[in-house]
């Protein structure tokens, strides 16, 4: 789809000229064998632009290779509204603007024009006039789109002489000698859409002006232009429609101008109100400017412009910069443009598609999650969504597989997670599954990972030869599956239990902790200090108990231990008040102390226990945070990639860390290099510890706290998921035994604003 037709704007005038189709090429590159004498084909491409543009015909498409053509460049040759004539170059990866620039500092042109000519379509490229000659220059043309042209020196982009149907998007501008955009002459039907418009040069710094140019739409640009007028409609220019627009006048965007009066962020004259509507934008007070001067009269706040006009009802008078943290104030560009609004354009200024940030409300129209100006904020993370415990996979049953039959050695399983068990079919970023492996017929490790990606050196269970373990994994999804690889050489049996998803709506962390919440030896969070009988179930109170509120909690995320029991079993942790799932969370033999962290849905303020055996057992429960209904972390899935393995050198910033243990009750301090991360979800596995004990993983900067995430006898190697907040961009290890271990660390995903 071009641009033009994303926004809808009608053709006119068609012509009769019937369409060539191909494509032509040019490429001025040395080794390209260009001539401006041939036919333009691939294998002898036209040297410059000029001599495919007076040769092509409706239909066709020239192709612009990457380099620089230092060309004045005027298009008169039209083509048709069936068949319109494509310039293009190509777009740079992951970032706006393109490879093929018109002029450049060393070599300006005189601008790129347009005179006349209709039906033409501009894509991805970069012009660079010189000193007060028009950058883009569109005189008495039709039917005219420009997407992804990135301009600086001369005049900035004129749109004029009776043009119409012209649509300039996703653009940005740099030093520009007057408004980076002006719009005059009785042009009608401008669209200005999705640009970056900085006009930061002298004599005039203005940003959008508009002038005797009716039916002109501003949509969706961010405007900075300091210590002068933001957007301006002057004239009759009538029937606009001014919308979503992010507008700073301040002085380098953050100060006060000496000489405010010159800063309005949105005027509209006399002549032009009629019609003319504008809504959903936000302007920076910062210049000490009016936000608005309509008909001749200046506005301070959105309430009294409303108040007044009737105009600007979902218009915010507000920072247009917002840094993000715990006391971060409202960011009003985001999630709350309106969709509706003529111009909208279905990507942002670097062509990425809108995404929903599931820490702030939806007030925008349409899907509600628009943002306003020329870019989408992509750095938003995901929700979760407590869901189970369900069964998924079973190679036992068979659940999730197409018949009963261990995985072989070196084998893995594709399971399909999105679409079942309540799974959105959409969206789905990460789930978090209690994965158990049971009756390995030799020593090895499972490492879950997204499909499609080759297995990562990340594990995430560990086991011994016939030994039954656990773990919970949270793991990115990838067209809808998760990869499950045994890495042994001998076959498993691989349960996963799905506990939650994480997509752009749910629930949002809060890390607390670690906190002992219950022990049944102690007693802590029970009246009594008494093991869990056979078959028995302990109800636990989580709201309102250390930090966690009393309500608008979804679910909550503790290491849970079970100690001393008297027979094999297992256990089952599930939400207060429903029906025992067939699902477990810890596996043990008798005798054995194992943990798991395990996140869990919370109804009525509680969550449940139930012992799955003969024989009695001790509990211990450790909160590592809770889920509620609003927040402002949100979680974005990472890797697994192995961040320590102390058996080996480990290379940090910070400089290199030898191989070697991690001493009897020491503690080793990891720097995590990940931004704005305020809690890491990691797999930690302990190996070759020299005798029985613990591992606390916790804040970086306080005591250890009276918590564990592994419990270990010697020599075995024993993983388990630990979510624990970052301090100073650090997490501490403590080695709670008489003995040195080793230890693995893998990071799978982080919390982070």
């Amino acid at each position: 789809m071009t641009l033009l037709g994303a926004v809808g704007l009608p053709a006119v005038g068609a012509g009769v000229a019937a369409a060539a189709g191909g494509t032509l090429y040019v490429n001025n590159a040395a080794g390209a064998n260009c001539t401006d004498s041939g036919s333009g084909a691939q294998p002898a491409p036209y040297c410059t632009i000029g001599a495919a543009a007076a040769v092509v015909q409706p239909g066709q498409t020239v192709e612009i290779a990457d380099g620089v053509y230092a060309e004045d460049l005027t298009f008169t040759r039209s083509g048709t509204a069936e068949a319109p004539i494509t310039f293009r170059a190509r777009k740079e990866e992951f970032s706006p603007g393109g490879g093929a620039r018109i002029g450049d500092w060393n070599k300006p042109v005189n601008g790129l024009v347009v005179k006349g000519a209709g039906y033409l379509r501009f894509e991805n490229l970069i012009v660079n006039s010189a000193f007060q000659k028009p950058t883009v220059l569109v005189d008495g043309a039709h039917d005219v789109s420009f997407d992804n042209i990135d301009v600086s020196g001369g005049t900035g982009i004129r749109i004029t002489n009776g043009s119409d149907k012209v649509l300039y998007g996703r653009g940005a501008f740099g030093y520009v000698q007057g408004p980076a955009v002006t719009v005059d002459g009785g042009s009608t039907g401008t669209v200005v859409t999705t640009n970056q418009i900085q006009a930061n040069y002298v004599p005039e710094m203005t940003g959008v002006l508009v002038k005797d140019a009716p039916n002109t739409v501003v949509v969706s640009n961010s405007v900075t232009s300091s210590c002068f007028a933001g957007i301006v409609l002057d004239g009759t220019s009538t029937g606009a429609v001014v919308e979503n627009n992010v507008v700073n006048t301040a002085k380098n965007q953050n100060s006060a101008c000496a000489a405010p009066g010159n800063a309005t962020g949105i005027t509209v004259g006399a002549n032009a109100v009629a019609g003319t509507k504008a809504d959903y934008n936000l302007i920076d007070p910062s210049s000490g400017a009016a936000a608005y001067k309509w008909a001749g009269t200046p506005y301070t706040t959105q309430a009294a412009f409303t108040g007044a006009t009737g105009q600007g009802t979902h218009d915010f008078v507000a920072s247009t910069w917002v840094q993000k943290g715990p006391d971060a104030p409202v960011d009003h560009r985001i999630d709350s443009a309106d969709e509706n609004a003529p111009g909208m354009l279905p990507t942002d200024r670097g062509g990425w598609a809108p995404v929903d940030n599931p820490t702030v409300a939806n007030t925008g129209t349409g899907s509600g999650f628009r943002d306003r100006g020329a870019y989408e904020d992509l750095d938003t993370g995901s929700a979760f969504t407590p869901a189970g415990p369900t069964r998924l996979l079973d190679t036992r049953a068979p659940i999730g597989v197409p018949t009963a039959k261990a995985v072989p050695a070196f084998g893995t399983v594709d399971l399909p997670v999105t679409g079942v068990a309540g799974v959105p079919a959409e969206g789905v970023t990460a789930v978090t599954l209690n994965v158990t492996v049971t009756d390995p017929q030799q020593d090895g490790h499972l490492t879950v990972y997204p499909h499609g990606d080759q297995a990562p050196t990340a594990s995430n269970l560990n086991w011994t030869a016939g030994r039954t373990i656990p773990n919970l994994v949270t793991v990115p999804v990838k067209d809808g599956k998760v990869s499950f690889y045994n890495a042994s050489g001998g076959t498993t049996h691989v349960i996963a239990d799905l506990e939650g998803y994480f997509s752009p709506k749910g629930s949002l962390f809060h890390p607390q902790g670690p906190t002992r919440l219950l022990d049944t030896r102690a007693p802590i969070g029970v009246p009594a200090a008494q093991a869990v009988p056979a078959w028995g179930t302990v109800d636990l109170p989580v709201s309102g108990a250390a930090g966690v509120p009393a309500s608008g909690v979804t679910a909550v995320t503790m290491n849970v231990t079970v100690t001393d029991p008297q027979q094999e079993g297992h256990l089952t942790v599930y939400p207060h008040g429903d029906a025992l799932p067939s699902a477990s969370n810890l596996n043990w033999t008798a005798g054995r102390t194992i943990p798991n962290l395990v996140t869990v849905p919370v109804k009525d303020g509680k969550v449940s226990f139930h012992n799955a055996s003969g024989g009695t057992v001790h509990v211990i429960a450790d909160l590592a945070g809770y889920y509620a209904t609003d927040g402002k972390l949100s979680y974005r899935p990472a890797g697994p990639y192995r961040v320590l393995d102390t058996r080996q050198d480990t290379y940090w910033e910070s400089g290199t860390r030898p191989a070697g243990t991690v001493p009897a009750w020491g503690t080793l301090d990891i720097p995590f290099e990940v931004p704005g991360a305020t809690a890491l979800t990691l797999n930690v596995t302990v190996t070759e510890p020299g005798t029985e004990g613990h591992l606390t993983v916790y804040p970086h900067g306080g005591a250890a706290p009276n918590a564990s995430n592994l419990n270990f006898l010697p020599g075995e190697t024993i993983p388990n998921q630990v979510v624990v907040p970052i301090k100073d961009g650090k997490v501490s290890f403590y080695n709670a035994s008489g003995a040195p271990l080793h230890l693995i660390v893998d990071l799978s995903g982080y919390q982070a604003y």
